[in-house]
């Protein structure tokens, strides 16, 4: 950031030294719900849903290496079958630039469930790639959602 010219006292506006990846959440991907066994798709055996609204982010650079603290506010919700308690949230953070993905990692949120429901916050303050010179590429985007992909089906001993 510059300073006032000492001549003009006038403030000079400050230079984005690097582009920072805005977060995104894809519809499909922002909400989770979770029902008793053998409920799927039922109302009646939601057990609860927890949905991600706003995010933000904050970037640091070094000459290698953009870091991204990347922010978000959800709600979680009791439903029907559900029971006050602790629960884990599964969160997926990717970062893509155009269609490849350049980081991804699995979170596993701990939440705590009161009667009824509750708002919670998501920080992942260390989403580290690699820096190129003016920041990330324009086409560079953080995405944040529920990892709401098909459980792993358990090795068969035989």
């Amino acid at each position: 950031m510059r300073l006032p010219d000492r001549q003009s006292n006038q403030p000079v506006t400050p230079v984005v030294q690097a582009y920072c990846p805005q977060v995104v959440m894809r519809d499909q991907d922002a909400t989770y719900r979770a029902y008793a066994r053998g409920g799927d798709g039922n109302a009646e055996k939601l057990l609860f849903q927890a949905s991600l609204a706003d995010a933000t982010r904050q970037c640091t650079a070094n000459e290698s290496t953009l870091t991204i603290n990347v922010v978000a506010q959800g709600r979680i919700v009791e439903g029907p079958a559900g029971a006050p308690g602790r629960t884990t949230l599964p969160l997926l953070v990717e970062v893509v630039d155009g269609d490849n993905v350049i980081y991804s990692q699995k979170v596993a949120l701990p939440v705590e469930i009161p009667g009824g429901g509750t708002q919670f916050i998501f920080n992942k303050a260390d989403v580290q790639i690699p820096n190129a010179v003016g920041g990330a590429s324009r086409f560079t985007r953080v995405r944040l959602g529920f990892d709401t992909g098909p459980a792993k089906k358990p090795a068969r001993r035989g």
